[in-house]
């Protein structure tokens, strides 16, 4: 028997970020015993493209699994789970092996293909084809491309060569996990983005034979659907002997980052709301019912189970505007993120009245826009450079908020507190920024740059039964609670104010100036 307080049985959990690999050795009741990861790079290719090296994900996974397996006790690993960023499409073989990059959820290539499939009149969108999507799915392709149905769009009519050589377009979680055990399978959770699933019974997982039929898409392509959050089948006996684990382990179906997050974060339930400061943000929360909000870019995905939706949402740049701001500038780029926050928190809250917006890779939710773009409003020669790096934590926020009303609104609820987790979450400035912001308590969790490491092993242990979900919010910590401090209210409400009005002012200029960049 495990001593009491010692975590039992075991999953090797796989986070695949869009900007860092982590693989950890977790515990089937959230503890993390062991973790190692790797920076990832998009390559921005001309035209919209933005893709990785999904071969290259599988190599670094197998060299950073053999590290955080040593000392471990290897025979309690009973599960494989993977999870990570979605809306991504891996043209791959017969065996799994990738034919081709892995075109990312930035990449907005196959746009063109994508309008004559959906595109017209009403938000971008044919009325009869919007009305045909949100009646079965919930939610649509995007006509600025950026999704699934783009990217499969995209080779099938450009890049015939790696058409032709593809067996599967799958999922970067549903690659990997064929990649641990052979099977090439998708859940609705994870075929979510593509929305081609028919979404009104959850009970009964299937493409939709007249999305497809729509789209053009060969439904030969795409994976078997199986149900979200069961095992797939046992580890690859090669894959056991290299890793020196038993050949029993079960790989348990891959959850994208937003599922695992539901659970990592302890907010699985109706109600519970997450949100993040990752290279990307979202604000979500588990519901019963499926809905959709079209004018704000907000719907339900098939949720945890068979039983539930989550509502999904997407921010473009979060965490990334303090990447780019470190890249794009020559004294930022000196410094590490603990000293841009610090120099950031030299400079009154409302950084001297100066508002950042960030859209700086265009922007999906409250608004669909991908020629929107960021920038700092209201300069003076007074301005220093810690109000500027205030004002990108605080533009941030305020997108945020943007956001966050707009899904109060959905749900019709308010949403409070709200558990944070993400590499930008780590920051006591930034948590705090969100909570004077939003006017919503934040909870940062237990290390929550593993968040997503701990919702993987969280999944395997519903999968295999060691847990239910009513357990799961008891199991994952809270490390700090930031309150709203009343005495920063008047300021951030003040630019707040203006800041959706911002866009609004600047969305045809947006449209003129970056048209042609897609």
């Amino acid at each position: 028997m495990t001593a009491p307080g010692q975590p039992g049985r075991l999953a090797l959990a796989v986070d695949l970020g869009s900007s860092a690999l982590k693989v950890g050795v977790v515990s089937l009741t959230g503890q993390l015993l062991a973790s190692s990861e790797t920076p990832l790079a998009t390559e921005r290719l001309p035209g919209g493209g933005a893709v990785q090296d999904a071969a290259g994900w599988w190599r670094a996974i197998r060299s950073l699994a053999a590290s955080v397996l040593e000392g471990q006790d290897r025979e309690r690993i009973v599960a494989i789970s993977c999870t990570g960023q979605w809306a991504s499409t891996v043209p791959v073989d017969a065996s799994g092996e990738p034919v081709g990059p892995c075109l990312m959820w930035q990449d907005t290539r196959g746009a063109e293909h994508t309008r004559r499939v959906v595109g017209g009149p009403l938000l971008g969108y044919s009325p009869r084809a919007l009305a045909m999507w949100i009646r079965r799915t919930a939610g649509v392709p995007s006509p600025y491309g950026g999704d699934p149905v783009s990217h499969m769009l995209h080779l099938e009519r450009d890049e015939p060569r790696v058409a032709a050589a593809t067996r599967w377009y799958l999922e970067p979680v549903d690659y990997l996990s064929m990649r641990f055990c052979g099977r090439a399978a998708a859940t609705p959770a994870s075929m979510s983005a593509a929305w081609l699933t028919d979404n009104r019974d959850l009970a009964r997982p299937r493409y939709d034979r007249q999305l497809l039929r729509r789209t053009g898409l060969p439904q030969a392509k795409l994976p078997v659907l199986v149900p979200t959050g069961s095992p797939l089948a046992r580890l690859r006996p090669e894959l056991a002997a290299e890793l020196d684990l038993s050949p029993e382990v079960e790989v348990v179906t891959g959850t994208p980052d937003i599922h695992s997050a539901a659970v990592g974060t302890g907010a699985p339930e109706e109600g519970q709301a997450h949100t993040t400061i990752s290279t990307s943000s979202w604000i979500s929360v588990p519901i019963t019912r499926k809905k959709t909000d079209p004018f704000h870019s907000i719907a339900t995905i098939p949720g945890l189970d068979a039983r539930s939706y989550l509502v999904a949402n997407n921010q473009e740049a979060a965490g990334l505007c303090l990447r780019w701001l470190r890249g794009a500038l020559p004294s930022p780029s000196e410094l590490t993120f603990d000293e841009l926050t610090a120099l950031a928190a030299s400079a009154p809250p409302g950084s001297n009245d100066i508002i950042f917006t960030p859209w700086i890779d265009g922007e999906r939710a409250p608004v669909d826009d991908r020629h929107a773009r960021g920038g700092w409003h209201n300069l003076s020669v007074a301005t220093t450079a810690s109000d500027l790096v205030r004002a990108v934590l605080e533009g941030v926020a305020y997108n945020a908020r943007w956001l966050h009303q707009e899904v109060e609104h959905f749900v019709g609820r308010p949403l409070n507190p709200l558990r944070i987790f993400g590499g930008g979450a780590v920051s006591d400035l930034w948590c705090q920024i969100h909570a004077d912001v939003l006017d919503r308590s934040i909870e940062r969790v237990e290390h929550p740059l593993h968040a997503n490491l701990r919702g993987a092993a969280l999944f395997a242990g519903l999968a295999l039964g060691d847990l239910v979900r009513s357990e799961i919010r008891d199991l994952v910590p809270v490390e700090r609670v930031f309150s709203p401090r009343s005495e920063n209210r008047n300021v951030y409400d003040r630019l707040y104010a203006e800041f959706p009005r911002l866009y609004k002012r600047q969305r045809a200029m947006f449209g003129r100036l970056n048209a042609e960049a897609g």
